[in-house]
């Protein structure tokens, strides 16, 4: 990552409350084509989410602790604090002197931005402003969150703004919470209704349309030049599995993430 880091545009998207076996199902049935093409070997990797729910998953994330590989470790980190005694801290981790990730990567010349989606980045209180405010420039609008059937291609429609409006020698840090996957999703599958509510098959259905859209993402984040992408969940949920309802518990469907990270090759 010391290579990377100052040379590369960087692209770290969270599919929010994505469960790794649903995402696993999906791509071993040709369902996510544009997803899948870009995952090593065509597959997710199974991994450990360092929270249960998005507030505490993001602090985690932006301070270095990305999903834990799901097998023994230590497993060297990409990013670390500087941190006396780190056991996951390696020769080809970018190691900063900051709180976080994002003012790192600030201070080495990168544009930070962030383009929200569930509350915890919608800027409408004290609490969903903390995690935006990590950030140079952030987004959020009513059409990019949760309850908008059409958020991502909201949300995609302002990262192609964002990075049109850059000048060309600057180095991008873009971070894109996608909502979708997130309840309410039921409104992705056709024939679900709000009376039936949220099922693991609409949850399914949410990534589905993610992965319609997604293509349009990384032709954005690598029209300037190559960029290494990091695309994972920050958690899972539950649906009545065990008994289990949502998130914020300790339960395998919540801990149980997938992660991949690829370059994109400069599309320009």
């Amino acid at each position: 990552m010391n290579e990377v880091v100052g040379r590369d545009d960087l692209l770290l998207v969270t599919l929010d409350t994505l469960r790794f076996d649903v995402a696993a199902e999906l791509a071993a049935e040709g369902r996510i084509p544009h997803l899948a093409r870009h995952l090593p070997g065509g597959v997710w990797e199974k991994r450990h989410a360092p929270g249960s729910f998005t507030y505490a998953s993001h602090q985690a994330m932006f301070a270095g602790f990305l999903p834990t590989p799901a097998a023994q470790g230590p497993h060297p980190r990409l990013f670390a604090a500087r941190f006396a005694g780190s056991e996951t801290t390696a020769g080809r981790t970018f190691v900063f002197d900051t709180p976080d990730l994002v003012s790192a990567l600030a201070g080495v010349g990168y544009r930070t931005v962030c383009i929200g989606g569930v509350g915890f980045f919608n800027k409408q209180g004290p609490l969903g402003s903390v995690l935006p405010a990590l950030f140079q420039e952030s987004h959020w609008e009513p059409e990019f969150g949760v309850a908008s059937p059409t958020s991502f291609e909201a949300q995609v429609g302002r990262a192609e703004q964002v990075v049109g409006a850059l000048p060309a020698d600057r180095r991008l840090f873009l971070f894109v919470n996608v909502p979708s996957l997130h309840q309410p999703n039921w409104f992705h599958l056709p024939g679900a209704t709000r009376a039936a509510g949220d099922s693991r098959a609409t949850h399914a259905a949410a990534l589905e349309y993610v992965d319609r859209h997604i293509g349009r993402l990384f032709a954005a984040a690598s029209s300037r030049r190559r960029c290494f992408a990091i695309v994972c969940s920050d958690h899972g949920t539950a649906y009545g599995d065990g008994g289990f309802t949502g998130h914020r518990i300790g339960h395998e469907a919540v801990w149980t993430v997938p992660y991949a990270h690829f370059f994109l090759e400069a599309s320009a």
